[in-house]
């Protein structure tokens, strides 16, 4: 037999160390359970820059649900004041007293109900005056309650460019910290002699968790957005619908009068 096998062979039947032993049950056992990770030692262990856009990611992601909870709460009492109103207009009440209800209530009148109030109460204020035709009556009234269309949907569209912003900026902000976390964890590579895996995961761990709440923020973000723009879109074409019809029974009234 040669030395050289007699070396291999030798070699191969040495019983491992107690030590590794136990460190590769260990290591078999954390794979098979898949590790633990502390996210929230992840942050406190975060260097500072990282921290900071940790933080201005969960402002920004704190305010977003915030305004979104708040949309679909304005949103949702449009869309019923929308109904009701829409329910008590073509049922046949008299115009007279819808408006003198809607101007007892001046300061609770939203919606298709504050446009009528708007466009009724500039028809009587020009029908008033004298010389002034059906069409000047009716022009008057149509801006009247164009002007409180866009009021009106302005308020429902407040803070939606908030939301907007922070979908499409947030992921970009989370990829920030990734780069500085990434950056500075193998820039303290540089003093060590031997680096190894475990020298750099805690770094990329922290610096891939930025990016992990940059999408937490975004999606809900952008989800929202779209959600909320479809559902204004929908009730300003609501609005214009009740103009151009509300603008038709003045027209009639208005040539009625007249004649």
């Amino acid at each position: 037999m040669y030395p050289q096998a007699m070396m291999l062979q030798a070699t191969a039947i040495e019983p491992l160390p107690e030590d590794a032993l136990a460190a590769t049950a260990q290591a078999a056992g954390e794979a098979a359970h898949g590790g633990s990770l502390n996210y929230l030692q992840l942050v406190i262990d975060a260097s500072l820059p990282v921290q900071c856009v940790m933080a201005l990611l969960l402002l920004a992601s704190v305010a977003s649900w915030i305004i979104i909870f708040r949309k679909k709460r304005v949103l949702d009492r449009a869309q019923r004041e929308a109904e009701g109103f829409e329910e008590r207009f073509w049922a046949g009440a008299d115009l007279g007293r819808l408006f003198a209800d809607a101007g007892a209530r001046k300061q609770h009148v939203y919606g298709l109900e504050s446009i009528f109030e708007g466009g009724m109460r500039e028809f009587n204020r020009v029908r008033q005056r004298r010389g002034m035709d059906a069409r000047a009556q009716l022009e008057g009234a149509q801006r009247a309650m164009r002007a409180t269309a866009s009021r009106e949907l302005d308020g429902l569209e407040h803070n939606l460019e908030f939301l907007a912003n922070v979908g499409s900026i947030s992921p970009y902000v989370g990829l920030f910290g990734t780069v500085l976390g990434i950056l500075m964890s193998f820039h303290g590579l540089a003093n060590m002699t031997e680096a190894t895996i475990a020298t750099v995961a805690p770094g990329i761990s922290e610096a891939l968790l930025a990016t992990a709440m940059g999408l937490f923020a975004a999606i809900p973000a952008v989800w929202a957005y779209n959600r909320f723009t479809t559902r204004v879109e929908r009730i300003a074409v609501r609005y214009d619908t009740f103009t151009e019809e509300f603008s038709s029974i003045l027209q009639r009234q208005a040539h009625i009068e007249e004649n």
